[in-house]
């Protein structure tokens, strides 16, 4: 197994190291365009092997010619966000590079499964499709995971209970038109409707929402990381150890929930072979008409850059 991170800012390094001390693979590549630090970072990164016990070999490059035979590839790659600005903001310039970024990944490994984490991040999986030739299944975006983890952590907050009795899922593209689903949200078991009340559960659904652009406006010159890279990690370790994991990720939709041929977040079964299954759930009328709206978004952007993708 090898793994490469494409993009060695705050996501892919800390992506990266997670990795290495979950053992995922014998080797992490991080490859950046900028001389110096993929080979800084991965460095100090193998360097802690001896006191966080790990032997994974991690090496830095700005060859993509480094990442050969690449098993699995996480594009962090791209501009962040900032203060005022949207993931929809980011969608040319990000577009062009996820492009490039991907055709390179391809010219070196035949049939890797690739994990999208660049924003607007529902349209770069779409983008690193089209630019990869890969089947559907093997591009896949952490979006649902995320944003998924992001509303757990905040009801476990307001009920003051642990995150790990805490499930949920969170669909639709990652954006302001994401589709928390209060019906499928449970605390052991217990309905979330049973245990606060709904003008509280509004307002941690709409938090949610705005997750990421709390963090944002927090930092102001830089976005989440942490978080997203956790996520991202919990996808790849999914796939290399084929625990069939029942995970909400953006995939090209065919035809459930009505939506064709678009990119979305919604529940799919994760293991070696990338996306094995989509779970086609029983929404509200308005959770269904939320995610189709959501979905249609997407296809907007997405049509937007056939241009670029000619």
């Amino acid at each position: 197994m090898k793994i490469t991170v494409i993009g060695a800012g705050n996501v892919g390094a800390t992506a990266a190291l997670r990795i290495a001390e979950k053992q995922l693979s014998k080797e992490v590549v991080l490859i950046d365009i900028v001389e110096g630090i993929p080979q800084g970072k991965a460095l100090d990164m193998y360097e802690s092997g001896p006191v966080a016990l790990f032997d994974t070999c991690v090496f830095g490059s700005n060859d993509y010619k480094d990442s050969a035979n690449s098993d699995i590839v996480l594009i962090t790659a791209g501009l962040a966000r900032k203060p005022g600005m949207s993931r929809e903001d980011l969608l040319m310039k990000n577009a062009t590079i996820i492009r490039d970024v991907t055709t390179q990944v391809m010219k070196y490994s035949a049939n890797p499964i690739i994990i999208m984490v660049s924003n607007p991040l529902d349209v770069m999986t779409y983008v690193a499709l089209t630019a990869s030739g890969l089947p559907k299944e093997r591009v896949i975006g952490m979006a649902g995971v995320l944003d998924t983890a992001r509303f757990r952590s905040f009801i476990a907050e307001a009920l003051d209970v642990s995150m790990q009795d805490i499930n949920a899922f969170v669909l639709g593209g990652h954006g302001d038109s994401m589709v928390p689903v209060v019906k499928y949200t449970n605390v052991a078991g217990i309905p979330l409707t049973e245990l606060m009340p709904q003008e509280k559960i509004d307002q941690l659904v709409e938090r949610t929402k705005n997750g990421g652009i709390e963090i944002v406006n927090h930092l102001k010159t830089g976005s989440a990381f942490y978080a997203p890279a956790a996520s991202a990690v919990e996808m790849i370790e999914a796939i290399v150890k084929d625990r069939k994991r029942v995970l909400p990720c953006t995939t090209c939709v065919d035809g459930q929930y009505g939506i064709d041929n678009v990119f979305c977040g919604v529940p799919v079964k994760l293991g070696k072979n990338g996306v094995e299954q989509i779970f086609e759930i029983d929404l509200s009328e308005s959770e269904l008409k939320a995610l189709q709206v959501s979905a249609a978004l997407v296809d907007e952007n997405c049509k937007s850059l056939a241009t670029l993708l000619a």
